[in-house]
């Protein structure tokens, strides 16, 4: 009998402690200066790049500190209203939107700089690039952009060793390089299945990760499908 494989390890973390900036220092310097009130900042770049994590590390800055944070995103299910007494509003890749949603962040956008609220905004590409109704694009694009850049391979492998020490995972360097080469490099991927990965050993009670435990996951993984 195979065992399911439950998520019973710590969740991800997203925090400026553990965002890897590498290329994207002055990026991560303007997130740390925001105040209310200042441009609106958009960040764009590939998957991978460290958007969403930046996002989710602003946002737990902004809540540590007591403000109520309003987050949207493609999965956000329509409508869309800001909290009570908001502070910062988050649009994560709104290159995904669709019509409705567009003209939802259109109209959070307006309500939000009328209150003078902090606003980031992520894409895929520039605002000017992006493929979205003509005053959306234009509000996007209203303050400072900053296009981030993918982590170098060694910056991908610190973050990959860091996550698994603060999971407590016992990994040999052949798992890294394991996950670097035959996967996307993707943080945002190798992050999840290194989550994945977790929960599995707990599952199957072994204390070491290893490369065949991955093959043993990820053929599980595809005959559960």
């Amino acid at each position: 009998m195979k065992q399911i494989p439950l998520a019973i390890g710590p969740a991800p973390v997203f925090t400026f402690d553990n965002f890897l900036p590498g290329a994207n220092g002055p990026a991560l310097a303007q997130l740390l200066a925001l105040t209310p009130g200042a441009p609106p900042v958009f960040l764009w770049g590939p998957a991978g790049s460290g958007k969403t994590h930046a996002l989710r590390a602003l946002a737990q800055r902004w809540q540590a500190a007591g403000a109520q944070v309003g987050w949207y995103d493609a999965e956000t299910a329509l409508p869309w209203e800001l909290p009570s007494q908001p502070s910062l509003l988050l649009l994560d890749d709104c290159h995904r939107y669709d019509e409705g949603q567009q003209r939802a962040a259109f109209a959070l956008f307006l309500e939000a700089a009328s209150h003078g609220l902090a606003i980031v905004a992520t894409g895929s590409a520039p605002p000017t690039d992006l493929a979205l109704r003509d005053d959306l694009r234009s509000r996007l694009g209203w303050g400072p952009t900053f296009a981030l850049h993918p982590l170098s391979e060694p910056e991908m492998r610190a973050a990959l060793r860091r996550e698994a020490d603060r999971r407590g995972i016992m990994m040999g360097d052949e798992v890294v390089e394991y996950l670097l080469t035959r996967f996307a490099r993707d943080l945002k991927h190798l992050m999840a299945l290194l989550q994945r990965l977790d929960d599995f050993s707990l599952a199957v009670k072994r204390q070491a990760v290893t490369v065949p435990m991955l093959k043993q996951m990820l053929a599980d993984e595809e005959s559960n499908v």
